[in-house]
């Protein structure tokens, strides 16, 4: 744990450092467009195929989480 604590710390420093330069000479070919087009489609894929796999237990998640609710108020009259 320790490990990801420092790692995220470098990384957001790094970043900062990067923001605030004045003399950034980044440089954005249409390659990294296509690259970073690429990864969020495949994000909304995989997220996507994530929901859709553990779909029967998001549905038994509400369905016990509403149920429980209505079963309360049936049981106070």
């Amino acid at each position: 744990m320790h490990f990801l604590n420092l790692s995220g710390d470098i990384a957001a420093r790094m970043n900062l450092i990067t923001v605030f330069l004045r003399n950034n000479m980044a440089y954005l070919d249409p390659g990294s467009g296509s690259y970073l087009l690429q990864l969020l489609i495949a994000g909304l894929l995989g997220s996507l195929f994530v929901i859709r796999a553990s779909w029967d237990r998001i549905k038994t998640f509400f369905r016990r989480l509403f149920s429980r609710r209505d079963d309360d108020s049936s049981d106070e009259e």
